[in-house]
């Protein structure tokens, strides 16, 4: 059990993908079928930015800023003051991601686009790591380097097929 609770913490962006899956799943079994394609996006999308860019980054947070010996360890890094920074930055991003739980469309553009490229130049850091450093520790070339890139690019999935979501009942609302 030490093991698996080891894992959900240490890999939190997978857990909290998993955890919003889930939770997406039950918020559809609740809805009366059958379920249209906005529906289902809505689900995925409203939980996506709850728990994988609301609830992830304020874990990021509070690691970042209150246990940065143990962030930075795992990440295969000194500790530096530069952790609280990463740590509010996390916060940012966090109170973006609940507001856009329930948010206009360009309040989730604005959550989906932001820990995007913070994500993304997080994983492009953690390659140069990799690369020059040959750090290979679980915080840089673990679960989490691949989770830097599927995040982000999930995100924008989820936002294209809102928008189209959107504009498809636009369309049909002015026919």
């Amino acid at each position: 059990m030490n093991k698996l609770i080891q894992f959900v913490m240490e890999n939190f962006t997978l857990s909290f993908l998993v955890l919003g899956l889930v939770v997406s799943g039950i918020a559809l079994l609740r809805k009366p079928r059958p379920w249209s394609k906005a529906i289902v996006v809505e689900a995925l999308f409203a939980w996506y930015l709850f728990f994988s860019i609301g609830c992830s980054f304020f874990y990021n947070f509070i690691m970042h800023s209150f246990f940065g010996e143990i962030a930075a360890s795992f990440i295969g890094w000194s500790q530096s003051p530069f952790q609280f920074e990463v740590g509010t930055a996390s916060l940012g991003y966090a109170v973006v991601g609940f507001l856009a739980f329930r948010g206009s469309l360009g309040m989730r553009a604005a959550a989906v686009v932001g820990p995007a490229m913070f994500l993304l130049g997080a994983a492009g850091g953690h390659i140069y790591q990799m690369v020059t450093a040959h750090n290979f520790a679980p915080g840089n070339a673990g679960v989490i380097f691949y989770t830097d890139i599927l995040l982000p690019l999930l995100g924008i999935v989820l936002l294209a097929m809102q928008c189209r979501c959107q504009k498809a009942a636009q369309t049909e609302t002015a026919l």
